[in-house]
């Protein structure tokens, strides 16, 4: 298989020799166990570790390979494994705050071109989390198409009634509704994915995000499971990411359900997700506005014209304090560790010294 065909381009090309690493081959991650990878290159697929210099040298998670990366490899074994030496920079990303109380970020998966965020048209369905996933995909730059599945289970009432309140956010992203029983909106799919370009699903347990894969593969080729009929939740029959080659050559990305979405550091682009709101700041009698009680503040004039709904405004002011506390947090302990590695280094130099 030509690498072009996995989705390697001009512009990792440019990155890999910008590396100046001599003699090393390319290959991309294809699935992440621990401290083992399944790469993809023009030799087939190969089993990966890290080089002991790769590991010692990762400043934080986010340096070391995920789902998708571009690698710099060493072959061994007559081709069949590989020893990681670098990791080309990353074009797009996904990533998130890791779950639970920890401050820092969780990369997910990375150089997509697209990420279809897959919600149900039934139980699941909720604006205020396809507005958490948008705020991801700006942070990565990568586009997203948003996917309603299961049709069938609701009236086509109910699918419009959606898709206008999908309008009514001010969410402008491409919308396809589907369903993998009756195939309705599968076409429009289809169409979407290309040759050598990558897709991601994302979405929470129980939406179909492995049933469209395997429709999309042609059969049964990973497992699923039905959702709980008390509580419409899914169970997570896709424990990892996995990148996958579809039969027309597009790739695509498979990725256990969320239960956790927080964020960190992502100002910027929940201004961008929110730039209605962003704009309408811009119009308020006093530059230094907290729109909450002032007159003359534009926002709360939207709200009470109905121009801007207050759930989406309280939506607004939640992810921006979330990501604000987060990103503050996350630089403390940055800096803890930067103080904690200057005093381990003065203390090995010492040593040497006595």
């Amino acid at each position: 298989m030509d690498l072009s065909e996995l989705g390697f381009d001009s512009w990792f090309e440019q990155r890999r020799e910008e590396l100046r690493k001599q003699g090393l081959g390319v290959a991309r991650v294809a699935r992440v166990e621990r401290d083992r990878y399944l790469l993809r290159s023009d030799r087939g697929e190969i089993a990966g570790v890290l080089s002991g210099n790769l590991q010692f040298s990762a400043r934080s998670a986010d340096d070391l390979p995920c789902v998708g990366d571009w690698v710099l490899v060493r072959y061994h074994d007559a081709d069949t494994r590989a020893i990681v030496h670098a990791v080309l920079p990353r074009k797009t990303l996904l990533r998130r705050k890791s779950a639970g109380a920890a401050v820092d970020y969780q990369m997910m998966v990375a150089n997509i071109d697209h990420v279809f965020i897959v919600q149900s048209c039934d139980r699941d369905f909720n604006l205020r989390r396809m507005e958490r996933y948008l705020v991801m995909a700006s942070d990565g730059h990568v586009e997203p198409i948003i996917l309603l599945s299961k049709t069938d289970l609701v009236t086509p009432a109910d699918v419009r009634k959606r898709l206008s309140e999908i309008t009514g956010a001010r969410i402008d992203a491409r919308v396809i509704a589907f369903s993998t029983r009756t195939g309705d909106g599968l076409d429009a799919i289809q169409r979407v994915l290309e040759r050598g370009k990558t897709y991601c699903l994302l979405g929470s347990s129980g939406v179909g995000k492995t049933t469209l894969l395997n429709h999309l593969l042609g059969g049964e080729v990973f497992e699923t499971a039905p959702v709980r009929d008390r509580d419409g939740r899914g169970r997570h029959t896709t424990a990892r990411r996995q990148l996958t080659i579809l039969r027309n050559g597009a790739l695509l990305i498979d990725t256990p359900g969320l239960r956790e979405l927080g964020m960190l550091g992502v100002g910027a682009s929940i201004d961008e997700m929110f730039s209605d709101i962003q704009q309408m700041s811009t119009l308020c009698r006093f530059n230094d506005c907290t729109h909450t009680t002032e007159v003359g503040c534009a926002i709360l004039k939207a709200i009470q014209s109905g121009d801007l709904t207050e759930e989406r405004y309280q939506s607004y002011l939640k992810l921006k304090k979330e990501s604000a506390f987060h990103e503050m947090s996350y630089a403390q302990r940055r800096k803890k560790d930067r103080q904690f590695g200057r005093m381990v280094k003065a203390a090995m130099k010492h040593h040497r010294k006595t």
